[in-house]
């Protein structure tokens, strides 16, 4: 039970070759014979369905009266996939389509009224996906990213070439029997990060959230498996969106930029996309990780999200 007015079920959707774990949100007057729409509510690079793609956006929905589903992608959370820590573009775009194979499948499902939440690194994948599966009707990014220009720019130093080569340096090490490498995207502590000149708004709000009781969780690791994360350095969530992204869109940002740059990828999507129906809510005041759980900006994120899935769902 999530909230005293909604009631939650956990499924095992049927993957490529394993099983993806998902949360179902169900509104308190949930009617099992009637077709409802669904929103999938997809969580941002390292996190997992119990934080804020689940706890406070899928929750929200529920309590508005939709139907959601929060998953964990592939390699990460309780969902299946080895090596564990996978950040894999391909898989991460896949596990929407999963996902929707699995609500189709549901009596209680609209299969016509699907939509898509998507936070920060989650947001890019679910770009790609709405691009590529028509079933997806209507998509919401909330502090949108884009990991593989990150991985770009800031997490590989302004030096992907160089990132590529030791990748293949220590892929070759660990064919031969070295073991394997987990990186930690973040500081340990907010303390270590100040001490050591990570000043940035998102490193450090990052690191409180997931570092913190604040949003840690279990599974919730913010890790990258490193020989895992190469076809990140040459792929992009925003590639030919003026094309293909042609479904009703909503971008949700806040006003405080930081490094993961979700204002300036949340503006060039609004701008780049091929949608009639877009739209663009920018929360005054708001950094990216306040739109992950912080009740005032989350609620004013809120005041456009329901009233855009009702309109186009």
């Amino acid at each position: 039970m999530a909230d005293s007015t909604i009631t939650t079920t956990s499924v095992k959707v049927p993957g490529l070759a394993w099983d993806i774990a998902a949360d179902v949100y169900f509104p308190a007057d949930f009617d099992e014979t009637a077709k409802h729409p669904v929103v999938i509510s997809a969580h941002p690079t390292g996190s997992c369905k119990e934080q804020t793609s689940g706890n406070i956006y899928a929750t929200a929905l529920a309590k508005a009266g939709f139907v959601a589903i929060a998953f964990d992608a592939s390699f990460q959370g309780e969902s299946g996939g080895e090596p564990r820590f996978t950040e894999d573009p391909g898989f991460r775009v896949s596990d929407f389509s999963y996902v929707i194979d699995y609500l189709v499948t549901q009596d209680y499902v609209d299969e016509n009224k699907i939509g898509v939440l998507a936070i920060c690194g989650g947001a890019g994948y679910a770009v790609t996906a709405t691009m590529i599966d028509r079933r997806v009707k209507a998509l919401t990014t909330v502090v949108g990213s884009n990991v593989g220009r990150l991985m770009r720019e800031g997490f590989s130093n302004y030096d992907p070439m160089g990132m590529l080569e030791a990748l293949a340096k220590q892929r070759t090490a660990e064919a031969r029997g070295a073991a394997g490498v987990v990186n930690d995207l973040l500081p340990p502590s907010v303390e270590f990060a100040l001490e050591n000149g990570l000043t940035d708004i998102d490193v450090t709000e990052a690191t409180d959230y997931y570092k913190t009781d604040r949003g840690a969780a279990e599974n919730g690791c913010t890790s990258f498996f490193f020989t895992r994360q190469g076809p990140l350095a040459l792929w992009d969530a925003y590639d030919r969106v003026e094309t293909f992204l042609t479904q009703p869109l909503l971008v949700v940002i806040g006003d405080k930029p930081g490094a993961f740059a979700s204002y300036r990828l949340g503006m060039e999507l609004y701008g780049r996309a091929a949608s009639k129906q877009k739209e663009l809510a920018v929360i005054e005041g708001a950094s990216h990780y306040d739109l992950y759980d912080q009740p005032e900006p989350t609620g004013k994120a809120l005041e456009s999200i329901v009233p855009f899935f009702q309109t186009h769902l």
